[in-house]
């Protein structure tokens, strides 16, 4: 039995690889068509052909779109930062500069909810909207959402937000509904490189794993995997990622923690601040009394 289930299903999740991602969006189209998902266009930032811009309540699948300017000389996987080191192409004032011959690097990376195991949102979810389904997934109940937005700042990656004109809190469901037919997530199936893998969490994991080495043996030496263990800082994601350099370049958290597990130290210091207020007025009442 878990979480209530006298029959759960093994825990599924979805691999990102971004190393074969091209940013074609089709897991973006594929996930609004499938869950009738209103319009998200933002328009161009003038900094990215990214026309979405982040997770929210009408993007539930997200392509990021990174331009990195590097030394053609540098290997792959190198940072931004790192290339410029490199290359000595570092000014007097530490800024990085480019010199003719400079190739781009693109890097994409479609972002979703990461479906952790030690999930706020759902804990501090008030009406219950927030549960956790049988195949070990969070799910938001749209019908008993009440707009509160507790989750909204609960969630170390960003993920959630309101609708507006709604109120209600929207995201990713792991196409729930399609999980309970046997069938995988529409931006899955949709995926035309493969980059979003779907299948059970272990078997996926090992996946990863095989793959990342693939990559460092041949020279990517910043690639590494974003949160493919249970050491993670939330207990564990049912959505994780192999990226090709640090976690802010692709505007992830790049030590996520669950909020509540700062909460015994927030208690304990405002305990502490009691104390030595209260003692502060006692010394003052009485002092006054002489």
């Amino acid at each position: 039995m878990r979480h209530g289930y006298d029959d759960p299903k093994p825990r599924v999740g979805f691999f990102t690889d971004t190393s074969v991602c091209i940013g074609c969006k089709a897991c973006e189209v594929a996930c609004k068509e499938w869950n009738q998902i209103p319009d998200s266009n933002q328009g161009f930032t003038g900094h990215s052909y990214d026309n979405t811009i982040d997770l929210g309540a009408n993007t539930w699948r997200h392509v990021a779109f990174i331009e990195q300017q590097v030394p053609v000389d540098v290997d792959g996987g190198a940072s931004l930062v790192e290339a410029a080191e490199r290359g000595g192409l570092v000014d007097s004032s530490g800024v990085a500069t480019y010199q003719e011959g400079d190739g781009i690097r693109w890097l994409m990376s479609s972002d979703v909810c990461k479906h952790c195991t030690e999930a706020a949102c759902l804990e501090v979810c008030p009406t219950g909207a927030l549960f956790r389904t049988e195949f070990d997934t969070v799910v938001v109940q749209a019908d008993v959402c009440n707009g509160c937005g507790y989750c909204v700042p609960a969630c170390p990656f960003g993920v959630l937000d309101r609708r507006e004109g709604d109120g209600r809190v929207w995201k990713c469901t792991l196409c729930y509904d399609r999980l309970k037919d046997d069938k995988e997530p529409a931006c899955a199936q949709a995926c035309p490189t493969d980059s979003i893998q779907f299948g059970e969490l272990d078997d996926l994991r090992e996946r990863a794993e095989a793959r990342l080495l693939q990559l460092q043996e041949a020279g990517q030496s910043e690639a590494r995997l974003y949160l493919g263990d249970d050491e993670d800082g939330v207990g564990g994601a049912g959505a994780f990622f192999l990226l090709l350099d640090e976690p802010e370049v692709y505007g992830l958290p790049p030590d996520p923690v669950d909020p509540r597990r700062r909460l015994g130290t927030v208690w304990a210091a405002a305990a502490a601040a009691a104390v030595v207020l209260g003692a502060g007025l006692a010394a003052a009442v009485l002092g006054g009394g002489e």
